[in-house]
């Protein structure tokens, strides 16, 4: 049976970002994703000004509940920017309706980068956030987002190990038994970048070439690609790596050849690498 994830992310029409990337990442490796969609905007926020928003708070419940009804079952549940803390609390309700026992529920809890939230989040959004990972059974935060859940200190990279480790076992306690962490961004010296992986009290490191640039919607290309690798079979560091390699290679051709960095990163063009490394 071919596999089906559930992707509940907003739609930026212009950006490459959220479902606009989940979507075609997912698709392209032979999964059938469907879709939740939880706001309608015109383009991103991130370098765009004057963009239309329209909410579709109200219409995530129906859609699961409709699904429920029908007997659509998913094998994951991928969610990502969730704009209010009303749409974390009907995202879990969603995700009891459609998930079959044996899914997998990923969050990548999109809401913050460089030691700051992103424009419209109150202080007390991480911590409702954390409620949503700690039903999770893998969580894809950047160091950012962690440190905000943990309540943690944010430290600039380069990063030692100790800090990192720390702040995955912080993660791991914080979340439900046998949860997996993939904490992105980690890198230890302006060579390299990447993930540490949590799995089974055993950190494992990923990296990629670094690629001094910073574009919209990365870590939307990266956790698709990794839901993508673990649902075709990937161990969770193989397909850590995987994302990794594939987010790299997207940055770097998008540096040479299309250096705008609100348009997002040229994705589609490295696809097909790939669907070759997930064979």
């Amino acid at each position: 049976m071919q596999k089906r994830v559930a992707a509940i992310h907003d739609i930026s029409c212009f950006g490459k970002c959220s479902l606009t990337v989940a979507l075609p990442i997912i698709s392209a490796v032979g999964i059938e994703c469907a879709v939740i969609p939880t706001a309608v905007l015109s383009t991103h926020t991130g370098g765009f000004s004057g963009f239309t928003f329209r909410d579709l708070t109200e219409d995530i419940l129906p859609v699961a509940e409709h699904w429920n009804k029908e007997g659509i079952t998913v094998d994951a549940v991928y969610s990502g920017y969730l704009g209010s803390k009303e749409q974390i609390n009907l995202v879990k309700e969603a995700v009891r309706l459609i998930k079959n026992k044996d899914a997998l529920f990923v969050v990548d809890p999109v809401m913050a980068d460089h030691g700051k939230l992103y424009g419209g989040f109150s202080e007390d959004f991480p911590k409702q956030m954390r409620t949503l990972c700690e039903e999770a059974d893998i969580i894809t935060p950047n160091i950012t987002e962690a440190a905000f859940m943990l309540d943690t200190e944010y430290k600039c990279g380069p990063y030692e190990k100790e800090y990192i480790e720390d702040i995955l076992y912080g993660l791991e306690n914080m979340c439900k038994k046998g949860c997996k962490i993939v904490l992105t961004g980690v890198y230890f010296d302006e060579k390299k970048i990447g993930a540490a992986c949590l799995e089974n009290g055993t950190v494992t490191y990923v990296f990629s070439s670094y690629v001094d640039a910073a574009y919209h919607g990365t870590g939307d290309v990266f956790s698709s690609a990794l839901t993508s690798g673990i649902l075709k079979g990937k161990r969770l560091a193989s397909a850590a790596q995987i994302a990794s390699d594939y987010t790299a290679s997207c940055i770097r051709l998008t540096k040479e050849k299309y250096p705008y960095m609100k348009y997002g990163v040229n994705f589609e063009a490295k696809i097909p690498e790939l669907i070759e490394s997930l064979k």
